[in-house]
């Protein structure tokens, strides 16, 4: 009987240990060790991940130009169309591909633990590394939207379109705008830890919200301004001054500044001293 009655003890206890949330600790633990991780990974593997992941991200693009041309015109088209902007960034991070925005969190956790010059090297070395392999990759891929029938007519005109939208809109919006993107795709990082099944849903819906809300993402956002160069409807300095640093900036805000400083501070006092 006792046997009996301390083996359902254990079972509960395991079953109350389970359904528990992770506590915020052990979220950012968890994070963090993957930051050291990413940051010790050898210079040729992140280049080839952040190419990957910057030719996935065009799935973003790609879908939401399809939902574009061809869902019938109403008062609900807009948010549907922008379902297809969660397509690239679901095979991105579900893919565990290295995007840069991802990065902004991921790798600045380890260094606000140990604070050192070291640290931020390593973080600096892989921004730079995934940044760069990101946009090689999202302008090999936009060459072959322009250069090729890849890509049916009709929906490559929305996919001029939406280019045209995303880096029309001027430096000062670019940049504000991309800070709540920043935040959402560091918050999707923070919450999948403990999202079990419902990583799927947690990218599809918070990825549809940075498309919804009109914010501005790097990586996605390379994908348009590279295929307006391609097409020389847009010049270097209009794409690097008027869209890519703005919106650079205005992410690394977002997830590192904002979010991920709060995430440290919410936590930074039960955190055992180095």
């Amino acid at each position: 009987m006792n046997k009996t009655t301390a083996r359902d003890e254990r079972q509960e206890e395991a079953s109350v240990q389970e359904a528990t949330a992770l506590a915020p600790k052990l979220i950012y633990e968890v994070i963090r060790r993957e930051g050291e991780e990413e940051m010790a990974r050898p210079k040729r593997s992140l280049i080839w991940s952040g190419i990957a992941a910057g030719v996935m991200i065009s799935l973003s693009v790609l879908g939401e130009a399809i939902f574009r041309t061809y869902l019938p015109p109403s008062k609900s088209s807009y948010l549907i169309e922008n379902l297809g902007y969660s397509l690239g960034f679901l095979a991105v991070i579900m893919g565990r591909m290295q995007l840069f925005t991802e990065n902004t969190i991921t790798t600045v956790l380890p260094v606000m633990v140990a604070r050192t010059w070291y640290s931020l090297g390593c973080m600096l070395r892989l921004w730079t590394i995934v940044m760069s392999a990101n946009v090689v990759g999202a302008f090999a891929v936009a060459a072959l939207f322009v250069f090729t029938p890849a890509i049916a007519p009709e929906v490559m005109k929305a996919v001029v379109d939406l280019s045209h939208h995303a880096t029309g809109m001027g430096a000062n919006a670019a940049f504000w705008r991309a800070i709540p993107a920043g935040v959402i795709v560091a918050l999707i990082v923070w919450m999948l830890p403990q999202a079990d099944s419902a990583k799927f849903f947690i990218v599809l819906i918070f990825t549809w919200l940075i498309a919804a809300g009109d914010f501005t993402h790097i990586v996605a956002g390379s994908v348009e301004m590279a295929v307006l160069v391609w097409m020389g409807e847009l010049s270097a300095s209009g794409a690097i001054g008027g869209f890519f640093i703005p919106v650079l900036a205005g992410n690394i805000i977002g997830g590192t500044v904002i979010f991920a400083l709060m995430a440290w501070g919410q936590v930074r006092d039960e955190l055992p001293e180095e």
